[in-house]
């Protein structure tokens, strides 16, 4: 992140004391140590902090928690997005067998990531750039780190139903497409 960006964590917030009990004392330090966690499902997604007793976290986790410590230090220029995108095997290469096994190009993914100033951070894994998704980007949203359970897959489930409708030649119903989506992230997880 530009320097400006940074600022030292202050707040007795949860979240805030959390990375302060690990002795990181930045928002860019704090960045850095979420970057290079794991990239992983966490046990329970509606509690941020689950991100540090999982050791690990998606792009939803990760990012809503980096959010909610921008927040509890009043820094609330950091925004959290979710983007809707053509995943696909360039972007995204640990996906490239699952969708060839189901004659897909691409399956549309929201993908949460943060913006500042307009330049985005995607801190999902230590290799994660903006430059990955930015070409296959459909659409973006803000949302609320609370928003990343039931609003986000709603949103995103909303938009596979009607790509499916607008994509007739794709012979395959909305159960079909979500299971091959998850066995895109478990291809993710593996990785």
């Amino acid at each position: 992140m530009k320097d400006q960006s940074d600022f030292d964590i202050k707040s007795t917030g949860r979240i805030s004391k959390e990375f302060l009990d690990r002795n990181i004392l930045t928002f860019n330090q704090a960045t850095l140590f979420v970057k290079e966690l794991a990239y992983g499902r966490n046990a329970d997604k509606n509690n941020l902090a689950s991100v540090f007793s999982d050791n690990c976290g998606t792009c939803s986790t990760k990012h809503a928690l980096l959010k909610r410590l921008a927040d509890e230090n009043n820094f609330e220029t950091v925004k959290l997005i979710v983007g809707l995108f053509r995943m696909n095997k360039n972007n995204t290469p640990e996906i490239s067998a699952t969708l060839l096994q189901n004659n897909l190009e691409f399956i549309p993914e929201a993908h949460c990531y943060l913006k500042f100033e307009g330049k985005i951070l995607d801190l999902t894994k230590i290799n994660s750039n903006p430059t990955d998704f930015l070409d296959d980007l459909i659409e973006e949203i803000e949302i609320l780190p609370e928003q990343i359970t039931d609003y986000k897959v709603n949103y995103h489930k909303n938009y596979l139903v009607t790509w499916l409708d607008n994509n007739k030649q794709i012979n395959l119903s909305f159960n079909d497409i979500w299971k091959i989506r998850e066995q895109c992230i478990q291809d993710l997880s593996n990785n």
